[in-house]
């Protein structure tokens, strides 16, 4: 149940959307944010275009260190550092903070792309020093991730990692972005929601085409998911030092 102060906040947020503002506060506080959106994206530009071919693992910021899950990303960066590719993640707890552990053992290049938020996000001390970026704007920060990455591990997680992994496959889909791996692990979790698109999105309702569903595997071991990658790139004779 949430605290009458948390809900006064909320109604307050709410209640502040319909206040009447002048032209001259709307212009004043638009072209600030402007300012403040191009800051990031120049900052992230700058200091993402160096780090070389990276995968970017998405998943819960509010999985434990005891819990199977953390155990399957932190092998998964191990073994992707392993064949040259850095991590990417959002710098955070949980698998994030697993996955750059991963990075970090492996003498692999470790990102975190941090959101500054109320709860839940603290950034994580295996973030290489000069690859962590902190960012307020939710789109800015998944530009980062899409633009900087050569694929994308999807590990169980609530609706930020479900945000992450539609937009890279609609990117993807859409043609926006080039053809890059997404791969979901863990098929007892991800299991019913590849079944409902298959049933509901494709079959009933045929909202996706047939191709889509070859957009992204599932998997089940640290090892698999790696595979995946290596598969992917080798049928492009491409490896990690492109």
């Amino acid at each position: 149940m949430p605290l009458k102060d948390d809900t006064m906040d909320k109604d307050s947020r709410i209640a502040s959307k319909f206040k009447q503002r002048s032209w001259n506060e709307i212009r004043s506080n638009d072209s600030w944010s402007i300012f403040k959106i191009m800051g990031e994206f120049v900052e992230g530009y700058d200091r993402m275009g160096q780090i070389g071919p990276c995968v970017s693992i998405f998943g819960s910021a509010r999985t434990k260190p005891d819990n199977p899950h953390y155990q399957t990303a932190r092998d998964i960066a191990y073994k992707l550092t392993q064949k040259g590719y850095g991590v990417i993640t959002g710098g955070g707890p949980g698998i994030m903070e697993a996955a750059n552990k991963g990075a970090k053992e492996g003498d692999g290049t470790s990102v975190g792309l941090n959101i500054v938020l109320p709860f839940e996000q603290h950034g994580n001390e295996f973030v290489d020093h000069d690859k962590s970026i902190n960012f307020d704007y939710f789109f800015v920060r998944k530009v980062m991730f899409v633009k900087y990455s050569q694929g994308f591990i999807v590990m169980p997680g609530g609706f930020g990692t479900l945000d992450e992994f539609f937009e890279a496959i609609t990117l993807i889909q859409t043609d926006k972005i080039g053809r890059f791996p997404i791969i979901l692990v863990g098929k007892s979790f991800w299991g019913g929601l590849v079944e409902w698109i298959q049933a509901t999105l494709l079959e009933s309702a045929k909202n996706i085409s047939p191709n889509d569903m070859f957009l992204f595997s599932l998997v089940d071991t640290a090892q698999e998911a790696v595979d995946e990658i290596d598969k992917f790139y080798s049928e492009y004779l491409l490896k990690p030092n492109f």
